[in-house]
């Protein structure tokens, strides 16, 4: 028996083999694929992947042309040493099997759930080496260039709040661990990414405070506050308020 394939949505979605990678390069079979990962060991009825690939605006032929893509998504899944498709048709629809395959999405939560345990412990060295394994999956945004249906968008927004909230994590348990001028750089660039997630800005502040560059950390202050206004019209957080507070030596 050959080794377990790999299907990767953590980026261009991909099917890793032996380290032998492989990608679809029609996109409506690349729709199936997805949709039936998503919702694996589950039956996807031929609605709910008609309405995946076309949305609202099916053509007259969408069932046959299903079909057809079933059928190439089975040759191009079709592996030597096993005889039977992963792929079953199951009334009303299809169901990908995975057995002994996994996805790196499945990989990704447990090791962002091992880590969470790791910290409940206050094992941070292995909160960390467990965050930064979670993290590294990741080969750019979740599914990139795979058009959205109702199902993948699902997917992909829980996704990036996943991935965010596991790097949040990993900053969080590096300033705990004292990395504080080592991971500046990161958060200055994390702040330009992504400018609306106060965490971030709070995260560089301290980072920077705690490196005794407080002059910096009240710029990075101003910063976020600029941002927020102009953007949103909103003042900072609480936190964020109350940091600038203390880097002045109000408290």
């Amino acid at each position: 028996m050959g080794s377990p394939v790999r299907y990767e949505l953590l980026g261009p979605l991909r099917v890793v083999d032996n380290e032998n990678s492989a990608s679809l390069s029609a996109k409506k079979i690349e729709v199936v694929l997805v949709t039936l990962l998503i919702k694996a060991g589950q039956v996807v009825s031929t609605d709910q992947l008609i309405a995946e690939i076309w949305l609202d605006d099916p053509p007259r032929r969408a069932i046959a042309a299903l079909y057809v893509y079933i059928s190439q998504l089975r040759k191009f899944l079709a592996r030597p040493d096993q005889r039977a498709s992963p792929i079953l048709t199951k009334p009303p629809g299809y169901l990908l099997r995975l057995g002994t395959d996994e996805t790196d999405l499945q990989i990704f939560e447990r090791l962002l759930n091992e880590s969470r345990n790791h910290i409940r412990e206050r094992q941070l060295d292995q909160a960390l080496a467990t965050l930064q394994r979670a993290n590294a999956l990741w080969r750019g945004p979740a599914l990139s260039g795979v058009p959205h249906g109702p199902i993948i968008d699902g997917l992909a927004m829980w996704l990036e709040h996943a991935h965010l909230e596991s790097v949040e994590m990993e900053v969080a348990t590096r300033l705990e661990l004292g990395q504080h001028s080592t991971i500046i750089a990161d958060l200055y660039t994390l702040t330009t990414h992504h400018p609306l997630r106060e965490i971030f800005h709070q995260q560089l502040m301290l980072a920077l405070y705690r490196s005794g560059r407080r002059a910096e950390a009240l710029q990075a202050y101003h910063s976020a506050r600029r941002i927020l206004n102009d953007e949103l019209g909103l003042e900072p957080c609480r936190e964020l308020k109350k940091l600038q507070q203390t880097v002045l030596g109000n408290e």
